[in-house]
């Protein structure tokens, strides 16, 4: 911890929660400022938990976004879950991110069972409003989600435009208790960058891909070398069908050579350097059911704990 923090200091841990596609990993980047959550419209975009934290002169929130709540039926989907129960605990505050255009279904009610029997407070955040063109539409939302849980706070945001976010992080921080700062103030993230780099070629492939692909695409780097020029990458898109194989490749490999050219750029834009990215297709059949792989997968687990069911 770092005990220079002005009187008045509060700092605290966030969790963002929600279901798939609500916003939650836009939501992190835009009130940090900065890229840490790969996004794509595709649902389970995000699998693992990502820390992000935000240093103000009063003030230091350390933001976990999460994996969409859904059924967990393979391994991986289990784990997913397994991520999103443990950032509730030992949280100071909950964000539950809601999409604004779709009424309540019975999958958001058993989202927002999870919140149930937890001590710590909740805020709800109706995301997406600048593609609400009826703005009276806001209050029965609200009177939706109110009547599923008691939430500290409404708050209809876009975190797409900005439109609500000052007002969400001022609803945060008056709510967080005093403390110190538990990181130093340029420190953004617990990822390191060969992981950031997988990810971003991830969300390339998600993008850039159509039908199961995005399901079944996972990303390991291979080698992460940095030299004084440029830093070399190697890394190997993972998926679980010839088809899909091909599918990722393109024809005549055109769209691997897309994929990798939009990733090296995105990846040099985060580390702010040169980079030589080398991509490897291969198939790996039923990896979501496969405890070794999805344990490569998880930088955490990468000192060889487990997986559980």
């Amino acid at each position: 911890m770092f005990e220079t923090t002005p009187p008045g200091f509060v700092s605290g841990f966030v969790s963002l929660l929600g279901r798939p596609n609500t916003g939650k990993s836009t939501l992190l980047n835009a009130l940090l400022g900065a890229k840490l959550a790969i996004v794509s419209q595709k649902p389970q975009t995000t699998r693992a938990l990502i820390q992000g934290v935000l240093t103000l002169p009063q003030a230091q929130i350390v933001f976990l976004d999460t994996p969409g709540i859904h059924q967990a039926g393979s391994l991986f989907n289990r784990h997913m879950m397994e991520n999103v129960r443990a950032a509730l605990v030992e949280r100071d505050l909950l964000v539950y991110v809601a999409d604004a255009l779709l009424p309540v279904r019975d999958a958001d009610r058993e989202a927002i069972g999870l919140l149930r029997h937890r001590r710590t407070p909740a805020l709800l955040a109706l995301n997406k409003i600048d593609r609400l063109k009826d703005k009276a539409l806001l209050l029965p939302a609200i009177e939706q989600y109110r009547a599923l849980h008691d939430f500290a706070d409404y708050l209809p945001i876009s975190a797409l435009t900005g439109q609500g976010l000052d007002t969400l992080r001022a609803a945060i921080l008056a709510r967080l208790p005093e403390g110190p700062a538990y990181f130093p103030p340029d420190y953004i993230t617990d990822q390191p960058e060969r992981y950031l780099a997988a990810e971003l070629i991830r969300e390339r492939v998600i993008r850039e891909t159509r039908e199961e692909v995005p399901h079944a695409v996972a990303v390991l780097v291979d080698e992460f070398e940095e030299t004084p020029r440029l830093t070399r990458i190697s890394a190997t898109i993972y998926v679980e069908r010839e088809g899909q194989k091909g599918i990722v490749i393109g024809a005549k490999g055109l769209l691997l050579k897309k994929i990798g050219t939009l990733a090296r750029q995105e990846i040099e834009s985060l580390l702010a350097r040169k980079v030589f990215l080398e991509l490897f297709v291969k198939v790996r059949p039923h990896w979501r059911e496969s405890r070794e792989f999805l344990a490569m997968l998880d930088w955490r687990s990468m000192v060889g704990k487990e997986l559980r069911e």
